[in-house]
């Protein structure tokens, strides 16, 4: 299995360095999404002290042209710091720094879909709408075969690897393991982990996360299991169906509900924002995924517990459906329901941004959510 070259140095090396003190100083790693709409950039900065919000951060820039974001001619971008969270890789005082950008006229990057989300979500604060997302990802070496599968063929047909233990049926836990203990560090409110039914594939859970904190929340326990994986030589996909054929794709079900469906007789209101769904099924299709619903379309096919992309359904207990009631909220009639549409690599600000217009603004048009300025 191809693991990359830095997998294999040595780490009790690093760790000589980075045992040393650092004085007064805190390095600040500003990450940002990048012209793609999926990929995520980094890089870090000194700072005098420890910042204690927002606030204490400074705008930054980079050379929006090596990350599909500007031409070379006009190149530099903002950096405007929006959540900091602790870093697990440097450790306190250190900071991670989610971070949105701008063009040089400081209008908003194509790919800033935060800023109209945050918008939205301050519309309905007093809706308090909550948010779970299912990260799902596969293990990849670094030639993109699947982390340990047989170099020349599969391994044996699903079945054993969901929820699996034992080497034969679960690969890569020391990955997974390492990402949860960072995301606690870090702050996140990751709130579960699982193997998943294909053998090298593995789900996170963050939430429930209220209004923005939600995609910010899940970007940056993305980048942070990327970072992980970089230690160990692996690398994170997000495509939604990294392997053709019978094997399951990678999704990010979305889990959703305000204050009127977790209260008592909130069944009602789950089933009129159904309803809203089942009208507006299309727009949600071209949100769910970065490039308007054609990644989305090799993962949902009415296999592998999904819906048919051309197709809305719903049901209690159904996986097979594009919006699952869970078992336990038709019984108590209350709580919330899960949207099964959304891929593994779709961008949340997106996805959480659809569903409050949909569901609770209860927007109409045809059109997909729109990043305007």
């Amino acid at each position: 299995m191809a693991t990359s070259v830095s997998a294999q140095l040595c780490k009790g090396v690093k760790k000589m360095y980075m045992d040393l003190p650092q004085g007064d100083k805190v390095q600040a790693m500003y990450i940002w999404i990048d012209g793609t709409g999926e990929g995520l950039r980094c890089k870090t900065r000194t700072l005098d002290s420890e910042p204690k919000n927002i606030a204490d951060l400074p705008e930054w820039n980079f050379d929006g042209s090596s990350t599909d974001q500007a031409e070379g001619s006009n190149s530099d971008m903002y950096l405007i710091p929006v959540a900091m969270y602790r870093d697990p890789f440097r450790r306190d005082p250190n900071k991670l720094v989610l971070c949105e950008v701008l063009k040089y006229n400081r209008s908003l990057a194509e790919s800033n879909l935060r800023n109209s989300c945050k918008k939205v979500m301050d519309k309905v604060a007093n809706e308090h709408p909550w948010f779970g997302m299912e990260q799902e990802y596969t293990l990849l070496g670094t030639d993109g075969h699947p982390f340990g599968w047989p170099c020349n063929g599969f391994p044996g047909p699903q079945g054993p690897y969901y929820c699996g233990v034992g080497a034969n049926n679960a690969y890569g836990r020391d990955i997974v393991e390492a990402h949860y203990r960072a995301c606690l560090y870090a702050g996140i409110k990751i709130a579960g982990t699982n193997a998943e039914v294909m053998p090298a594939q593995w789900e996170f859970q963050v939430g429930p996360s209220e209004g923005i904190d939600m995609g910010d929340q899940l970007w940056i326990a993305r980048f942070i299991l990327q970072r992980v994986s970089e230690d160990f030589g692996v690398v994170i996909s997000f495509d939604p169906k990294p392997i053709p054929g019978n094997w399951n794709g990678a999704g990010c079900h979305t889990n959703f509900s305000t204050q009127k469906m977790r209260e008592d007789g909130g069944l009602k209101y789950i089933e009129e924002a159904i309803e809203r769904l089942s009208k507006r099924h299309e727009v949600h299709i071209r949100n769910y995924d970065p490039k308007g619903g054609s990644d989305n379309a090799r993962r949902l096919t009415g296999l592998h517990e999904t819906a048919n992309i051309n197709e809305f359904s719903a049901g209690v207990a159904n996986r097979g459906a594009s919006i699952r009631i869970p078992r336990h909220v038709g019984q108590e009639k209350k709580g919330y329901f899960e949207d099964r549409r959304p891929s593994a690599n779709c961008n949340p600000y997106a996805v959480t941004e659809a569903l409050i217009r949909t569901c609770v603004l209860n927007e109409t048009g045809d059109k997909p959510t729109e990043n305007k300025n």
